[in-house]
């Protein structure tokens, strides 16, 4: 009898059958995933309007930084309270271990800005030297506020809804700071915040920052030489308000 050959030492052992366990089941959710179409591809219009937001966005901020007023606001705004800064520290460390403001050093007040956006106002709690209005150079920064303005007014207040201040930020002082003084019964702030949004530019706002310190400590009825801002518009000393008008209406 002819012995049955065995396998050769040099041949490799044949590799044993897979278990069946052993395999790992497809990833259905993985296999959906990678043949459903992305998003952006499935959805063209989608593309295309995220790009007309992006295109939109940006045009927005390169007409806000080269808009001069709101430049004027960066470069003095940043300047100024860089400034004060340690003055403004001093006078909050002063108000915050003071008894006599239990409730801190800053107040915060909801005010109505440009196109109608609500924020809130944050000052320090004293009016000694103006440095609530100093304390409200962050604001200007960031763009809620500008140096020049009509005066920031609560939400509930009648006439923050007028049209006419929805067009400019409220600003640290302004056409009616500087003319509160004036001895003429019709300058009233109300028409003169609307005078401003109606004729400013940037030389009128450089006029009305140069005046904002004298006025902030002349005497009422300091006489019409005080008073005079000479403006796009040809603001004056006569009576410029419209017929009819009332400040109660």
């Amino acid at each position: 009898m002819v012995p049955h050959p065995g396998p050769s030492p040099a041949d490799p052992a044949p590799d044993p059958a897979p278990d069946a366990a052993s395999v790992p089941a497809p990833d259905a959710a993985s296999d959906a995933a990678s043949d459903a179409p992305s998003d952006a591809v499935a959805d063209p219009a989608r593309r295309r309007g995220a790009e007309r937001a992006l295109d939109h966005a940006l045009d927005l901020a390169l007409d806000h930084l080269l808009d001069p007023k709101r430049l004027l606001d960066l470069t003095l705004g940043a300047l100024l309270l860089t400034l004060t800064a340690p003055l403004l520290a001093a006078a909050a460390l002063t108000l915050t271990l003071s008894p006599r403001h239990p409730g801190g050093a800053f107040t915060h007040e909801p005010r109505v800005g440009l196109d109608g956006r609500v924020f809130t106002v944050r000052s320090l709690a004293t009016r000694r030297h103006r440095l609530d209005l100093l304390s409200r150079l962050p604001h200007v920064v960031r763009g809620e506020m500008s140096l020049v303005g009509p005066a920031p007014l609560a939400p509930g207040d009648p006439r923050a809804a007028a049209p006419w201040r929805q067009h400019v930020r409220p600003g640290l002082t302004g056409l009616a700071q500087v003319r509160r003084r004036s001895p003429w019964p019709w300058d009233e702030p109300v028409l003169l915040d609307q005078h401003y949004v109606e004729h400013h530019w940037i030389g009128l706002d450089l006029v009305i920052l140069a005046r904002t310190p004298a006025a902030a400590t002349a005497p009422y009825g300091a006489g019409p030489a005080a008073a005079r801002i000479p403006a796009q518009g040809h603001l004056s000393d006569t009576d410029h308000r419209p017929r009819g008008y009332s400040a109660a209406g």
